[in-house]
């Protein structure tokens, strides 16, 4: 059965050529880090603001400059937090039809070597290099449109986390 699942997945490689080894690499990092924001936001962020809304509600004075500069050393070290990787994800992203761009040309180089010493009258000789200008490009596309996705996703829910710390953390009294 696994023979079965692999075989496909294995010509698939080998018809797109070597950068899409690296553009699989690519988008993996790229998975790894969206799972481990939410991973993030599901256990540890909990318990972070949990912690910081506790130590907020502790202070009896919450009105001073000295309590404005404690919220807001709350409120930043939350927002670094929810922020932390999301940079990563968006460079990733980006360079996910890059390295779909480096695979294209790669390709291309194979088609016009098979030209020089073929020439131009045999198609089924320059398939493979078209096969390996093609393939990356749509796997850099693919990866490149699931990324921004999962990107657009972590980035309202840290927008509306943010808004909730805020108003979590009020000064009532």
């Amino acid at each position: 059965m696994f023979g079965e699942l692999y075989e496909p997945v294995y010509l698939f490689m080998e018809r797109g050529g070597d950068v899409l080894y690296a553009i699989f690499g690519l988008i993996l990092i790229l998975w790894l880090l969206v799972l481990e924001r939410v991973g993030y936001f599901l256990v540890v962020h909990r318990k972070l603001v949990k912690t910081a809304v506790d130590e907020w509600e502790a202070r009896t004075e919450r009105t001073s400059w000295h309590a404005h500069q404690i919220r807001q050393d709350l409120l930043s070290g939350l927002t670094i937090e929810l922020r932390a990787n999301m940079s990563t994800i968006k460079m990733l992203i980006g360079l996910a039809p890059l390295f779909g761009l480096l695979g294209t040309v790669t390709g291309m180089i194979e088609v016009f070597d098979v030209m020089a010493f073929l020439g131009n009258g045999s198609p089924k000789a320059m398939a493979s290099g078209i096969s390996k200008a093609t393939i990356p490009t749509m796997a850099g596309m693919v990866g490149a449109l699931t990324g921004v996705f999962a990107q657009s996703l972590l980035e309202r829910y840290v927008k509306r986390e943010q808004i909730r710390l805020e108003d979590k953390l009020t000064f009532d009294h």
